[in-house]
């Protein structure tokens, strides 16, 4: 397994409690002594298959990229984000793949998992595989399977999802599927990895789209005097033709934020626009500094100066139940504040520091023992105790999620459209 992120590491304890003995590699180091020390962001169910491997020989951690040669299979899952400009960034990917062709062997299974622009596979392992001697499908085989990992959600373990899987000829489909099977609840077989490639990107940039939509539509809602989650939840008794979205505070994490660029870029090398899928892209962009402007208009609201101001953002991962904070939109809206001269802080059990433009930033474990002119709910944990939120005295609260009555009755916190009102 080449690569122990939030992918790579599930899917190799999958493999493992399979009962394959897994070798994983990672560049990283500090990494490979988190995953040895058990201190990494997983479900109960994968600590427990971590702990298993650990006290067996079901995984084996080193940072020597030469081990790919003495494995029967590689899995490649390696970040694949986007640069500043938004396009795409493929150093790791070209990185790892490069590695695994000098060092791979005939009669070898390589699958690469990363998402990643349309011809990848071909791009950067079938043909430098082919300029070494080794033809895929008959020397070696090749195949892509676009992982799909939904993070902290026990609902959706790699376990309980089905797998794609397009190779690049029937036997290495055949291999890639029979080696996946074990981790995944159905592997479907597509004609070729360019079609599993596009498919990974079609579902992520669904989810872009419809999660735009879904912003632009909440905020409809809110100039209509409408709580937007009764009117989505209203419209998903439809049995057919709909899928509720939910309004936040934008998007997060390594696939929505990140994966739509790679099509964008690749469409724009062929002149190719797909209109839609930009102006929803650019939508979620800007939608950290649209949630900036409501804090701020109601601190005005409130006759509270921005510069000086105690704001406090309820949790900064980019999703509830995990600590990742990558691409999340808490990191934008706290620098933006801090921009504004507010005095910034934050609550997040699970995330101890981030990194932000003006410095570090620490988890405050209790918000209760200072006062705040405006309480954000970007991310609201499990964890989270937000019965504070409701008792006299409160401060007012600003939730981009638009929950309405729904968390109203669960949270006890007013909602953004309560308190403009």
């Amino acid at each position: 397994m080449v690569g122990l992120g939030y992918v790579g590491l599930p899917t190799a304890l999958a493999l493992a409690d399979a009962g394959a003995t897994v070798i994983g590699v990672d560049s990283d180091r500090d990494r490979l002594r988190a995953i040895a020390r058990g201190a990494v962001d997983l479900l109960p169910l994968h600590h427990a298959q971590l702990a298993c491997a650990s006290a067996g020989d079901g995984l084996r951690l080193t940072p020597d990229a030469t081990a790919v040669g003495t494995a029967d299979a590689v899995i490649i899952c390696v970040p694949t984000p986007v640069d500043a400009r938004r396009e795409p960034d493929l150093t790791a990917l070209s990185a790892a793949c490069a590695s695994v062709v000098e060092h791979a062997v005939p009669g070898q299974l390589i699958v690469l998992t990363s998402t990643s622009y349309v011809g990848t596979t071909r791009d950067l392992l079938v043909e430098p595989l082919r300029a070494r001697g080794l033809t895929a499908d008959e020397d070696v085989y090749v195949a892509f399977a676009p992982e799909r990992i939904d993070p902290g959600n026990e609902r959706h373990t790699p376990e309980r999802t089905p797998r794609l899987v397009g190779g690049a000829g029937p036997r290495s489909t055949r291999a890639a599927a029979a080696l996946l099977a074990p981790t995944a609840s159905l592997v479907r077989t597509v004609a070729d990895p360019e079609t599993a490639e596009m498919a990974k990107l079609w579902e992520n940039t669904y989810r872009a789209v419809n999660i735009a939509l879904a912003n632009e539509l909440a905020d409809a809602c809110d100039a209509l005097g409408l709580a937007p989650v009764p009117v989505i939840e209203a419209a998903a008794t439809k049995p057919y033709g709909f899928q509720p979205f939910y309004p936040g505070p934008g998007v997060g994490g390594h696939c929505i934020p990140c994966d739509p660029h790679y099509l964008l870029w690749q469409l724009g090398k062929v002149r190719q626009q797909a209109p839609v899928v930009a102006t929803a892209l650019a939508a979620n962009t800007g939608r950290p500094a649209r949630v900036t402007d409501r804090a701020l208009d109601l601190l005005a609201r409130s006759a509270v100066p921005a510069r000086g101001a105690r704001v406090l953002l309820v949790g900064v991962a980019y999703k509830e139940g995990v600590a990742d904070v990558r691409e999340s939109p808490a990191l934008e809206i706290l620098d933006r504040l801090t921009a504004a001269g507010a005095d910034v802080a934050y609550c997040d059990p699970l995330v101890p520091s981030v990194r932000v433009a003006a410095g570090t930033l620490h988890h405050l474990p209790d918000p209760r023992t200072r006062t705040w002119d405006l309480v954000v709910l970007h991310t609201v944990h499990p964890v989270h105790d937000l019965t504070w939120l409701r008792a006299p005295g409160a401060p007012p609260v600003l939730d981009p999620r638009q929950r309405g009555a729904s968390a109203a009755a669960v949270t006890g916190v007013t909602t953004e459209a309560e308190v403009t009102a």
